[in-house]
């Protein structure tokens, strides 16, 4: 069995990267197995460097492979904003709703087809053997107020028009299938696979 560190302490992240793994031979740790590894600071200015960022400092450390991602909600009437600040939009400390809250408050009175945006992940691999990146994206709208209890971040606010739902409605299996970061995850996957560092009869969800 292969122990892949996932650069978080976010215990939802690590639960959707397991289930997207699904496998005997690999084991995924958090950050909350390593308590001595303190805050990361992101400081890269796109998503990609941050998510190197955290998956080297993981490697450093632990000396085990690493996984990280960074995603950024890119809002068209925000000019792409939150973007790479996505994770701290209401401010340092802010909690999901915070964020929820502050994008629902300055998407107020915009009209439905103007309030389109996308989910995008990019998640880096670093081990002594090779770096890997893989990303992934989708589409939807910014909904006029949070629906659903599933999921984390901004998913009670981001609508995907082909489930008629937000994020939040759906279960973790519908929404690893179409998400950013379950395309991501899955792409990555599939990266592992060709270069042999997870078996190729590997399943993932």
């Amino acid at each position: 069995m292969i122990d892949i560190v996932l650069a978080t302490h976010n215990k939802d992240k690590r639960s959707e990267l397991s289930k997207a793994f699904n496998s005997k031979d690999v084991n995924i740790l958090s950050l909350e197995d390593f308590p001595h590894i303190g805050e990361i600071i992101e400081d890269g200015d796109t998503l990609r460097d941050n998510a190197f960022i955290k998956a080297h400092t993981v490697y450093g450390i632990t000396g085990l492979p690493s996984i990280s991602d960074d995603t950024g909600l890119e809002v068209d009437a925000l000019n792409g904003a939150p973007g790479v600040y996505s994770a701290r939009y209401a401010g340092e400390n802010c909690s999901y709703m915070d964020n929820v809250n502050k994008i629902i408050k300055t998407m107020s009175g915009v009209p439905l087809d103007l309030r389109t945006a996308q989910f995008k992940t990019v998640m880096a691999f670093v081990s002594n053997k090779m770096e890997l990146v893989s990303e992934g994206s989708v589409k939807g709208l910014i909904a006029e107020e949070a629906k659903g209890i599933g999921g984390f971040g901004y998913d009670p606010v981001f609508y995907v028009s082909e489930m008629k739902k937000t994020f939040a409605e759906m279960t973790m299996e519908q929404k690893n299938k179409i998400s950013h970061r379950g395309q991501a995850t899955k792409n990555m996957i599939e990266l592992l696979r060709s270069h042999q560092i997870i078996p190729n009869s590997q399943e993932n969800a």
